[in-house]
């Protein structure tokens, strides 16, 4: 069996952190190699969450939107204008302990001077068959990249945390009126997010419930709702439903290798994307759990491209 080739730099994930990390590195002549995940996969897919989104408005570039899948192909066509090279597969194993680096994809070895990581995270769901269907279709998981949709319409928003109350807030700009949906009698959000919610005349909060079924074909029109004292069920009529019951990094990969905080992101140095191996880089939402944005995430693979080109230099040429 062959000895598998050196690559430069191998980019694990595809989402726009890794595809602008690709685009940045086969400019610089870096020629990365992309593993960029399979399609079968909903948590690290080709394309990452954008993959799963419809229009995407605040994306800078494109006054009149786009599609997320179509964003995502040009942002493909264009690192592979630059000379990267893809593979749709999920890698499956790493080793960081030595250089050049390893990378499993089932039983092929790949070795690399640098790696970046790019693997995002995905948004906790409810576990719902009509999920799939109607993600981008009155689903939601993000009220800053949707709410804007929901002008004057009746919506609600599922959780009982500080992002939920938050993206509740958020979209009383926009809607009528904010049903926030949780299964508890009290919320783990802290006292100034809820204080804010009970203000708000727009925020009715419906307790000891949970989603039981989102009701529609092609769209949302509403919510089945189960009591969790006494088992009742009911239907709430929304046009609108967000999911925000928290997001969980695609890290299981770098579990014991990588540095992560106590919920799974990884965790890179103030001002940069190294993480704790030298040579080993970070961006996107992997890393981000503030902003989770998709101009930022691009933002964070520039600078992981340019991070691993100077880091690389260093390494004599």
């Amino acid at each position: 069996m062959n000895a598998p080739q050196n690559e430069r730099v191998i980019i694990i994930g595809s989402g726009p952190a890794g595809l602008t990390a690709a685009i940045y590195t086969a400019r610089a002549n870096l020629s990365p190699l992309v593993i960029e995940g399979e399609p079968s996969s909903t948590s690290d897919q080709p394309g990452g969450q954008l993959m799963l989104t419809t229009e995407v408005e605040n994306f800078p570039g494109f006054p009149e939107g786009i599609m997320g899948p179509e964003l995502m192909t040009n942002f493909r066509a264009q690192a592979e204008r630059f000379g990267a090279r893809f593979l749709t597969e999920k890698a499956t194993r790493v080793d960081f302990s030595a250089r050049p680096f390893r990378v499993w994809v089932r039983d092929t070895e790949y070795i690399a001077d640098s790696i970046i990581v790019s693997t995002g995270a995905r948004s906790l769901m409810l576990g719902l068959p009509e999920e799939q269907r109607l993600i981008g279709h009155g689903l939601s998981t993000c009220a800053t990249c949707d709410g804007f949709f929901f002008r004057g319409q009746h919506i609600a928003v599922v959780g009982g945390g500080d992002s939920a109350i938050e993206e509740a807030t958020f979209l009383t700009k926009f809607a009528d009126k904010v049903s926030i949906i949780h299964r508890r009698d009290e919320f783990r959000a802290s006292k100034i997010m809820q204080d804010r919610a009970f203000s708000n005349p727009k925020i009715e909060v419906i307790w000891n419930s949970t989603v039981t079924a989102v009701l529609g074909e092609s769209k949302v029109d509403g919510v089945e709702l189960t009591n969790t004292v006494d088992g009742s069920t009911s239907t709430l009529p929304v046009t609108g439903v967000f999911i925000a019951i928290g997001h969980r990094p695609n890290t299981d990969l770098f579990a014991g290798i990588l540095d992560m905080d106590e919920t799974g992101y990884l965790v890179t140095e103030a001002g940069s994307t190294r993480t704790n191996i030298e040579g080993v880089f970070a961006c996107g939402d992997v890393q981000d759990h503030t902003y989770r944005q998709a101009i930022t995430a691009a933002g964070s693979g520039c600078m992981a491209a340019i991070d691993t080109e100077r880091w690389l230099e260093t390494q004599h040429g």
